[in-house]
């Protein structure tokens, strides 16, 4: 018999903290509920004593979705309690609680002398706070996970000890991350191993893994934990997170499938969800998917060569190991355009994964045709970006009400923009080297920006096919406290670029100094 790996999705948690990749509560609200399509096992909703935003998206989440809800905590009582609050409503709730534990982490974070005069000492002071914390979370839930941090780099003796501590006062998952990177996936193996010869009541526990790739064996590192006594995998949609980012979750869950002759053990996903959820992750962080990804990259299931090619054509089987269709990439080729109606739109928005009410629908529907009117032919990419954006952006500070770019190979480029905000409308020019810069210098001639920001990243692509396509623009932008993404698309990159410009101020607004940092001129 196949023994089930639990799947614990920390994407709207960890994979948030990924660099310019903040989330609102809508989106994380809204990538939860794709998670629960996907048949996730666990949602790490997020950090509740990190910021009030971060308390009510696990609130939100907690109140909304059908899922175990796990809210993250140092092992202090303020952040167990902030936890515990956020995930009251929750159906199924558990909390997630973490110490330093390598030398390396206690010597940094426990210096201070009332920890203990040496690393004995203060060892002894951690497995005391990590047991407190575990039976203080315990007041609010059963479900009760406990990580040593860094234990990766962690003795593997005061690992054991910790471990028995923590599963004593109640701990139900004890998660072993390799929170650096650090190790190589046979030495990783070994410490699970070693764990469960170790540890006398481990079997009172799932041992989980939570791996980083900053040497590139995030997922071999957690497979081969499976391999030693691991029974859930702790990872993120796309593989985003800190720094290099955490194990794919995309990757380790086909891992397990197509290779099921292999591996005793299976998965809950539901494998036709993956693609949309990539979509969707990648859509709303800002982090585009490099075209050779594993699983959902744009040539996962490619073929240049033409040796690669006839093999395919005359059996797939020769180059691919999975087909498209399995993680939800369609082959419809149905032309959706300016003379297509709602029936036709909603039966393809349903092959896509997602299921409108009649009034979204009649709104998407609305903007369907407006954007079927600028370009032939509406493809899938197109009916996705449709489906994340807001019908109605109310709620953003500023928004561009106009746009007018002069530009020629004998003029100097000249933009102006009209941007609503506090009831009022602002209306400015400027030129610039290029129609970009010229609109972002409009832009910031219509407000007045007290605190300095800097434009530290700019991308565009085409996110469609077709002479018609779509562009996307990512920008990142960066404060004193913190770097805020912003993502525009347009059929105009100029276009792209000033609301991409926009929606990073707008969350900068929202996150950091609410209406105190911008004035009209």
């Amino acid at each position: 018999m196949k023994e089930k790996i639990i799947i614990f999705d920390t994407t709207l948690r960890d994979g948030e903290q990924s660099p310019g990749a903040s989330l609102n509560v809508n989106e994380k609200v809204e990538i939860a509920h794709q998670l629960v399509k996907l048949n996730v096992d666990v949602i790490e909703a997020g950090f509740p004593i990190s910021s009030m935003a971060q308390f009510d998206a696990v609130q939100q989440i907690s109140n909304s979705v059908d899922a175990v809800i796990t809210g993250l905590a140092r092992a202090i009582d303020a952040d167990i309690k902030s936890a515990g609050d956020a995930l009251q409503n929750a159906k199924k709730k558990r909390i997630h609680t973490f110490i330093g534990t390598s030398d390396i982490h206690i010597n940094g974070k426990f210096e201070d002398l009332r920890y203990g005069h040496n690393i004995n000492e203060k060892r002894k002071t951690i497995i005391k706070m990590a047991c407190n914390a575990v039976k203080y979370a315990k007041t609010f839930t059963d479900d009760i996970e406990f990580s040593p941090e860094d234990a990766g780099r962690t003795d593997i003796g005061f690992l054991a000890e910790i471990i028995y501590a923590v599963i004593e006062s109640g701990a139900t998952t004890v998660n072993i991350p390799d929170t650096t990177g650090y190790t190589m996936p046979h030495e990783f193996g070994m410490k699970i191993n070693e764990l469960k010869q170790k540890v006398s009541n481990i079997n009172k526990a799932v041992i989980s893994v939570h791996c980083h790739n900053d040497l590139g064996l995030a997922v071999a590192n957690s497979m081969n934990a499976i391999s030693n006594g691991a029974r859930q995998i702790e990872c993120t949609i796309n593989g985003i997170g800190e720094r290099a980012g955490n194990a794919s979750l995309e990757e380790v869950v086909m891992a397990l499938k197509v290779r099921s002759d292999y591996w005793d053990f299976y998965t809950d996903i539901k494998t036709e969800e993956i693609y949309n959820s990539s979509c969707l992750v990648s859509r709303f962080t800002g982090i585009l998917i490099q075209p050779n990804k594993a699983i959902v990259g744009e040539n996962a299931f490619s073929h240049e060569a033409g040796i690669h090619q006839d093999g395919i054509l005359k059996n797939k089987n020769t180059y691919e190991i999975m087909v498209p269709s399995s993680v939800g990439i369609t082959q419809n080729k149905i032309v959706l355009g300016r003379h297509s109606g709602k029936h036709g739109l909603s039966s393809r928005l349903e092959t896509l994964g997602y299921s409108p009410s009649k009034e979204k629908l009649n709104n998407v529907y609305q903007r369907f045709l407006e954007l079927a009117d600028k370009k032939k032919e509406v493809y899938d990419e197109d009916l996705r970006i449709l489906m994340g954006k807001k019908s109605n952006s109310n709620a953003d500070y500023f928004k561009l009400e106009y746009l007018h770019v002069n530009i020629g190979t004998s003029i100097i480029p000249t933009a102006t923009v009209r941007i609503e905000y506090e009831n009022k409308i602002v209306e400015e020019s400027s030129t610039g080297d290029g129609p970009v810069s010229a609109c972002i210098g409009a832009i910031k001639r219509s407000i007045n920006i007290k605190e300095s920001l800097t434009m530290e990243h700019y991308q565009v692509r085409s996110i469609s096919v077709g002479k018609e396509a779509q562009g996307e623009v990512i920008l990142r932008l960066r404060s004193k406290n913190g770097r805020y993404s912003g993502r525009g698309i347009s059929t105009d990159t100029i276009e792209a670029s000033a609301i991409a410009y926009l929606n990073a101020l707008n969350k900068f607004v929202a996150l950091e100094n609410k209406d105190t940092s911008f004035k009209t001129n």
